[in-house]
């Protein structure tokens, strides 16, 4: 018996139906089930741990722990730190990089990672050490907190080996407006992998950051392997208003027992920049001819090295007289101000008119040029003959007036 084939298309038609159907129902049965597991995390909620709650170091040595910060929530919140507990004879600080911190922005469902700093001072006795660290919310409705052990060994521990730290280029030198890159090698040579230390001591008000080559993060840490070797670069940024001289800074590397140890020098040559103008800003006057105009301009130096010799010439019409007082300035501070008075004498025959006279200063390794319109105005006397020419050609055609009305 042969089937009908309207019959047989139905059922075809019927079956994709049915399929998309399904399909569908499972799709969203799917996200029914992920927006019911998004719907079980809380509107708000943070927690903090230290990466290593119980840690051992030897007597004189620091210790830097990671203190991880977690957003549970469904926003972003702003978590700040305190130190609550702390035993006496303990120096601590929340910090990143080579900076301390107060708290940490941490977006929704997200975590991040700040380091909790401790260094027992000289006269520390062993022992066991407990911290405790308390983090709370911007508006103060969430507070969390977390402990960390340290415990203090009498005595440092020998190791087989040691690490070593080397540089190819430890003096750089160039002005205090760009950053100083060093180029640092690191071998492990304790017979064991670990973890690294990295620190700075820095001139005040510069910053100091650890980066990997060819990336631009900063890192605290490094972690080596048996008789691994590492490059590691330097960043230095100078503070801008430092004087040229030459700085140290130390730097090192350590865990445990073993450290090393580098002395970088940055030499800052200073830069040297002059700037030169009015106090009102206007770089136009007034005056007549064969006689001054007076004008005061000012000199600044705004670099970081002292200009010496600052000398002022002038570019003007022939038979003009251009005067500086003073004439010439020995040396000149950063940041420091000078005002010179400048006189301008317009030449006898100078037309009435504008004039462009170009005033140039001169320093040491820098100049800079100023260009003031001068307008030349008659004199006031030529002003009175000109009026009393005036007059009189008016009382002439008035007599002459009177003269043809009497005829």
């Amino acid at each position: 018996m042969r089937k009908n084939p309207a019959l047989r298309k139905a059922l075809f038609t019927l079956s994709v139906i049915l399929t998309l159907c399904l399909s569908t129902s499972f799709m969203s049965l799917g996200l029914a089930k992920e927006e019911k597991e998004e719907d079980k995390r809380p509107e708000r909620g943070i927690s903090i741990a230290f990466e290593y709650p119980e840690v051992i170091i030897n007597k004189g040595d620091d210790v830097t722990v990671d203190l991880i910060v977690k957003n549970m929530g469904k926003r972003d919140e702003n978590v700040y730190f305190t130190i609550s507990s702390a035993p006496p004879g303990w120096k601590t600080k929340i910090k990143t990089y080579s900076f301390s911190v107060m708290s940490v922005h941490v977006p929704e469902g997200d975590d991040k990672s700040v380091q909790f700093f401790a260094e027992p001072e000289k006269d520390t006795k062993p022992g066991a050490y407990k911290f405790k660290v308390d983090a709370k919310t911007e508006d103060g409705k969430l507070n969390v907190s977390h402990h960390l052990q340290v415990t203090l060994r009498k005595g440092k521990e020998t190791e087989k080996g040691n690490i070593e730290l080397t540089t190819s280029y430890p003096v750089l030198r160039g002005p205090n407006d760009k950053k100083f890159e060093f180029s640092l090698d690191i071998k492990n040579k304790t017979d064991k992998e670990n973890t690294f230390n990295l620190t700075s001591r820095e001139p005040k008000d510069w910053q100091i950051n650890f980066k990997p080559p060819y990336e631009d993060k900063y890192i605290s840490s490094l972690r080596l392997k048996d008789n691994e070797s590492k490059s590691l670069n330097v960043e230095v940024t100078p503070d801008r208003f430092c004087k040229a001289g030459e700085y140290l800074i130390p730097v090192a590397i350590g865990a445990g027992a073993s450290k090393a140890e580098a002395e970088l020098k940055v030499i800052i040559t200073g830069t040297y920049k002059l700037e030169a103008g009015t106090p009102t800003g206007l770089l136009s006057l007034e005056a007549e001819k064969g006689k001054p105009g007076n004008i005061s301009i000012y000199v600044k130096n705004t670099g970081s090295a002292t200009i010496h010799n600052i000398e002022f010439l002038s570019i003007k019409p022939e038979n003009w007289k251009v005067e500086f007082e003073p004439e010439k300035i020995e040396a000149l501070d950063p940041g420091s101000l000078k005002q010179v008075e400048v006189s301008i004498v317009p030449a006898q025959e100078a037309l009435v008119g504008d004039y462009a006279v170009g005033l140039s200063i001169k320093g040491e390794k820098v100049s800079d040029d100023l260009e003031m319109r001068v307008t030349v105005k008659a004199s006031a006397a030529w002003g009175w003959i000109g009026i009393g020419i005036i007059v009189l050609v008016i009382l002439g055609l008035f007599g002459l007036f009177v003269s043809l009305g009497r005829r």
